[in-house]
């Protein structure tokens, strides 16, 4: 059978300080069948201006430049210019190691059903990268219940297989800006066989200017209409409203509302067959830490002790932070303090088992 072409659909608005590396990462692949499909999204910085330089060496870089229409709409234009039957997605400030194409493409001959694969990553802060570890979560046969819970995959480590994946399906819905990832992998999950390289192929990029750190309050808000939206679907709740609710604001009586919520969720897992009841627990888990920190970065501790006392979880924290919040309801200064300083010893401990980004990225300019 002939290697696959492998689509490339990279999406840039200002990428700028990180283009080059995410180009150089893909342009190097062990993998070499492959197309990149550049679009530029009306950015203001000189990303055309790299973008043009990197296409006179190399024409597998196909690039089109526009008014700013923003990322789903590009995602969608770059889908339907792909030419390959394999979807790669790649973030502008992400670099990819050198075999992340030629191991997925391995997978999916193997696998020739599967309809998409991500995998691990490693996190990439500054000149540091903190190495990823696997997850025990991602086992055969509970894709489809984690992705109701919780965005599956890292979206820049995902390759879509169009041989599977109906064209009227791989399409982002505009109606959920900043989730559209979580919306399409739970639609494809609920469908299709999926599976995570759980390695890192990835180097994520954390910095203050991602899409993540811009617009994490719409992400999270997307994020709770959709889990909500899964639990109605699958049954599970008539109205899952409360989750909607406390995307909308965290006050006392939406925490109230919400730690009922997760309570009765907890009660019905628990009755549920042994060979689903260990997903439903593992994504349950996850959204509970997601509740946890969206409630947290509210930064009153008086409502994070709320929170954890209601659904009975202090256990699930860790010790520092329970001693801190524990005299939240009394002491909320108490608490702050407290938990800024946990703040910087996790800062120093990320640094601590991190190691230099030189010793791990290759060495093309992808720092």
């Amino acid at each position: 059978m002939p290697a696959p072409l492998v689509s490339v659909l990279l999406p840039i608005y200002n990428g700028e300080p990180y283009l080059a590396a995410a180009l150089e990462s893909i342009l190097r692949q062990d993998y070499a069948y492959l197309e990149i499909i550049a679009i530029d999204d009306g950015s203001t910085d000189r990303s055309l201006e790299i973008l043009e330089r990197y296409q006179k060496t190399d024409r597998r870089i196909s690039i089109r430049s526009r008014e700013n229409r923003g990322l789903i709409a590009t995602l969608n234009e770059g889908l339907a210019l792909a030419r390959g039957e394999l979807v790669a997605r790649m973030d502008a400030d992400d670099v990819a190691y050198p075999s992340r194409l030629s191991r997925q493409v391995a997978l999916f001959a193997e696998q020739p059903h599967l309809a998409i694969c991500g995998s691990g990553v490693d996190t990439l802060i500054g000149n540091r990268i903190v190495r990823g570890k696997p997850s025990p979560i991602y086992r055969p046969g509970s894709m489809r219940i984690l992705s109701m819970f919780f965005t599956i995959f890292i979206h820049s480590t995902v390759i879509y297989n169009r041989r599977v994946i109906p064209d009227e399906m791989l399409s982002y819905d505009a109606g959920y800006p900043h989730a559209e990832d979580f919306d399409l992998f739970r639609r494809i999950a609920d469908r299709f066989p999926t599976m995570m390289i759980d390695e890192a192929l990835v180097a994520y990029r954390l910095h203050a200017d991602s899409v993540t750190s811009k617009h994490q309050h719409q992400m999270r808000q997307t994020h709770l209409k959709i889990v909500a939206e899964n639990f109605e679907r699958d049954g599970l709740f008539e109205d899952a409203s409360a989750l909607r609710t406390i995307g909308a604001a965290v006050t006392k009586e939406t925490i109230r509302v919400v730690a009922e919520f997760i309570v009765s969720l907890e009660r019905k897992v628990a009755a549920f067959p042994s060979e689903i009841r260990r997903a439903y627990e593992d994504g349950l888990l996850y959204f509970f830490y997601f509740l946890y920190q969206l409630i947290a970065d509210e930064k009153r501790p008086e409502l994070t002790h709320e929170f954890l006392t209601r659904t009975g979880k202090w256990q699930l924290i860790r010790r520092r932070e329970r001693y801190g919040l524990l005299a939240g309801a009394r002491a909320p200064w108490c608490s702050r303090l407290s938990l800024a300083a946990t703040k910087r010893v996790d800062a120093l401990a990320r640094y601590l088992e991190s190691v230099p980004a030189a010793s791990v990225l290759p060495q093309h300019g992808a720092i």
